[in-house]
């Protein structure tokens, strides 16, 4: 994994303009690589500003081609509490990239930025994200019917959360 740059708007805009990429992320697919300029813009204004850290996911015999990305947003800091995401690329899928990367970053969250927990948000049908977080030790925390409106309906979702496991209660 590596910092996410200007020139993998190519990668991100095919990634994210792959409508099965966007299936479960509640947004539409780009349809211009201005819009994945844009995403890396918010990608690198949110780390200059401490709000979120995002990486790319590259293979490790090219490190320059961007497959995917992760990383954690929705910092609040007061309850030690972030939000992951992550998108890989159709292609690569079931390979277990995700899986090791997840690994990886979540060490790095609770070990270097010692957040206590990290909270993930699903669409109920992703059946892979879902159980890819319980493989982590996510836990479904709760379920919330039609709280999220896309594209013309109300959407239901799946939160996931797992604790610092370096924290000990007092």
């Amino acid at each position: 994994m590596r910092e996410v740059v200007p020139s993998d708007a190519g990668a991100v805009f095919s990634m994210r303009s792959d409508p099965e990429v966007m299936r479960y992320i509640g947004k539409k697919p780009m349809q211009d690589i201005s819009e994945a300029e844009q995403h890396i813009d918010s990608y690198i204004q949110s780390f200059a500003q401490n709000e979120a850290v995002n990486w790319a996911i590259c293979l490790k015999e090219n490190p320059d081609q961007l497959i995917g990305t992760l990383g954690f947003w929705r910092m609040d800091k007061v309850n030690h509490r972030v939000e992951i995401g992550y998108t890989l690329s159709s292609a690569y899928w079931r390979q277990g990239i995700m899986d090791e990367a997840m690994g990886v970053a979540i060490e790095y969250c609770f070990r270097e930025m010692n957040f206590h927990s990290i909270e993930a948000n699903t669409d109920p049908e992703n059946e892979g994200s879902g159980k890819l977080l319980e493989k982590h030790g996510f836990v479904q925390e709760a379920y919330f019917r039609e709280n999220f409106y896309f594209d013309g309906q109300f959407l239901d979702s799946r939160i996931y959360s797992k604790l610092n496991p370096y924290h000990t209660k007092a």
